[in-house]
């Protein structure tokens, strides 16, 4: 099908809300407006979020270009919020239909819209969050867009709920653009977002302590480039940048565990066994056996069998991998739940914010969620860069045998 526009239209907004008519450093409304081509009713507008980040971090979302690739009920919020912080413009790319299921848990989409295009349908109901917002609307199957420049038309590139292989062909296609990528996804109280910002530098602003910041290495992803200091409340703000490289999805499922974790026996039994579970999925998906596992003996052997061996694979006790978390995650799959696709898309979009600012650390680089346990682990997966010390094998108890769930 052919890709169709909805452009926005403008009309000023009702300039409601008060604001100062000075900055803390003097500087009027119109002077910052100005110098920052942002009008008076759009900082009244976005007063708040203005005072949390910045006038030039809000010029630089209000220019950026988003990519949203299929319009679930988790990229449902990520638009939300993407949209209400003030983006300049947002293309929604679906080529499936509305069904029956989507209802249950996405607030974009009617019974009215059942049979017809998922992006075409959303779109209306997004472009009405905010009209200042360009909305964009491509129908076809981007996962393999033989257009060389299609990706480098955007800033940020976020594709949602997609097996793992047309996760991996989008981050790739990301890659060669050098375009920030994200993927999440929900299954039912589970959840995860993962983040490849290629080499992203950022700045974080905090209070100067009595240890001085060195320029240099932090890690093996990532390092301090540059320090300045300023005052601010009578205090000593230091504005630290660092510089922090990351690693391709199809690297990440098979990456080791950070050395801090793998080294250390009492931190490897508290890796939540959703790691695990995630990377079985992956693995179960780039091998073709579909994208989620049937409740048949042979699926259920199958995927129990992949998830015991990446469970392994990360070093971790064979005994915090018990059949209730293989069965509840089963059962999850595929499911979407308002409550974990609201906080899934918040913390996204959130971090899709700090990223345009290039303010406050991003996700490194995938983020899992427990809604059950209302955990929400981080951990940071690489290959193996010159230099990173080796685990070390545990002395823990060796258990060979497989479980199956039923």
């Amino acid at each position: 099908m052919a890709d169709t526009n909805t452009p926005s239209t403008v009309p000023p907004p009702a300039t409601n809300g008060t604001f100062p008519a000075e900055d803390a450093a003097g500087q009027t409304v119109a002077a910052i407006a100005e110098a920052d081509k942002i009008s008076a009713d759009e900082i009244a507008l976005y007063d708040r979020q203005i005072r949390l980040w910045g006038v030039q971090a809000q010029e630089k979302i209000r220019t950026a270009n988003i990519l949203l690739v299929s319009i679930k009920a988790l990229a449902n919020e990520i638009a939300k919020n993407l949209v209400l912080a003030g983006i300049g413009s947002i293309t929604l790319a679906d080529h499936e239909v509305v069904t029956e299921e989507d209802l249950g848990a996405q607030f974009f989409v009617s019974e009215a819209h059942v049979g017809k295009n998922r992006a075409e349908a959303a779109a209306p109901q997004v472009q009405k969050l905010n009209p200042r917002v360009k909305v964009n609307v491509i129908t076809r199957d981007v996962r393999n867009d033989p257009e060389t420049n299609f990706y480098a038309a955007f800033d940020v590139i976020i594709a949602t709920d997609l097996d793992f292989m047309s996760f991996t062909a989008l981050n790739a296609g990301a890659r060669v653009a050098q375009k920030p990528f994200y993927a999440g996804a929900s299954h039912g109280m589970y959840g995860y977002i993962f983040a490849d910002l290629v080499d992203h530098s950022f700045v974080i602003e905090r209070e100067r302590s009595n240890r001085a910041t060195q320029t240099g290495p932090e890690s093996t992803t990532r390092r301090v480039t540059g320090i300045q200091t300023k005052r601010e409340n009578g205090k000593a703000i230091e504005m630290v940048t660092k510089q922090e490289l990351f690693s391709p999805l199809m690297l990440v499922k098979d990456s080791p565990l950070p050395p801090e974790i793998g080294n250390n026996y009492r931190r490897l039994r508290k890796v939540h066994p959703l790691l695990s579970l995630i990377r079985a999925l992956w693995e179960y998906q780039r091998n073709g056996h579909g994208v989620y596992p049937s409740t048949t003996h042979d699926d259920l052997v199958l995927f129990t069998t992949i998830a015991s061996v990446k469970h392994k694979e990360l070093m971790l006790p064979p005994d915090t991998l018990k059949p209730a978390h293989l069965r509840s995650f089963i059962q999850n799959l595929g499911n979407e739940l308002a409550p974990v696709t609201a906080f899934l898309g918040g913390q996204l979009a959130q971090d899709v914010i700090n990223v345009l600012g290039h303010r406050e650390q991003p996700i490194q680089n995938l983020m899992l969620f427990d809604g059950e346990e209302s955990a929400g682990p981080v951990y940071a997966l690489h290959p193996i860069f010159p230099g990173t010390p080796l685990p070390i094998i545990q002395s823990a108890p060796v258990d060979a045998s497989v479980t199956v769930i039923s």
